[in-house]
């Protein structure tokens, strides 16, 4: 019995898998106003889905907590070069970053490291069972600045200005509200921080990952260079084996030479 316990749960949780589906979902809201234009929603769409799209684009399921187990597998580093991915962040002592949707804090803990004791990661999650399975696995292997933050699907609740980098690692293709979540993301960044999007390629076949769950470059580009997100494309790194790593910049806006005659 309780092997067929773990065998639904870890097909209810591991969703965005190819033959899959069934992940924790937040309901597509249709609200007024602003946020309703910026929107827009289909009746046919696919299952793996919430049918609101944002710039062309479906907002794929959220996966819920109880896929804590699929985020630790320990083939991850196998299939994603977790370790590489880190190391392209290009991380320095005394930088705070952001690991936003931290989950279980798999990518939080190595960048903690890189950061090191004059650094800090905070580690950006909506549900209150990821970050506290984060802060029992901090204190069980002895990290101290990896720190937790519940933010909401609107925003990561970070200080204005405060961050050096903000990472989103197969997480942003679920944001319920991708404009404002990436517009307060860029507020947190320091002028010249750097916001990464890590995406599973969807221009890619091969990759084993239902299609809501990948983001081609272009989609990525499209929605992060909207002008009001004040951010620039620094570079595409195309090093891992299934995912892309597209990385911008916060670029802010000239101010007028009032002194000029």
């Amino acid at each position: 019995m309780r092997h067929i316990v773990c065998l639904l749960i870890m097909l209810s949780v591991t969703g965005m898998f190819e033959g899959r589906r069934g992940c924790a979902e937040e309901p597509a809201q249709r609200s007024e106003g602003k946020e309703s234009r910026r929107y827009t929603y289909r009746d046919q769409h696919d299952p793996n889905g919430l049918g609101k799209f944002y710039l062309g684009r479906e907002i794929a399921r959220v996966m819920g907590h109880q896929g804590l187990d699929w985020l630790e597998r320990p083939e991850r580093e196998e299939e994603e070069h977790l370790t590489a991915l880190v190391d392209s962040l290009q991380l320095k002592p005394g930088m705070t970053v952001a690991d936003i949707g931290a989950g279980s804090g798999v990518i939080s803990v190595r960048m903690a490291a890189q950061v090191g004791s004059t650094g800090k990661v905070m580690a950006v999650d909506i549900q209150r069972e990821m970050l506290r399975a984060l802060e029992l696995k901090c204190r069980q292997i002895g990290i101290s600045n990896v720190q937790p933050v519940l933010g909401t699907t609107r925003s990561p609740g970070l200080d204005d200005s405060s961050i050096d980098l903000a990472v989103m690692v197969d997480v942003y293709h679920e944001f319920n509200l991708p404009f404002e979540m990436l517009q307060s993301i860029s507020g947190s960044l320091k002028p010249g921080g750097r916001v990464v999007f890590v995406e599973y390629r969807k221009e890619d076949p091969t990759v084993p990952i239902k299609e809501v769950h990948k983001m081609s470059e272009a989609q990525v580009k499209l929605e992060a260079l909207q002008p009001e997100l004040q951010l620039q494309w620094v570079e595409t790194i195309e090093t891992l084996p299934r995912q892309h790593v597209i990385v911008f910049r916060r670029v802010l806006p000239e101010t007028p030479d009032t002194t000029a005659k």
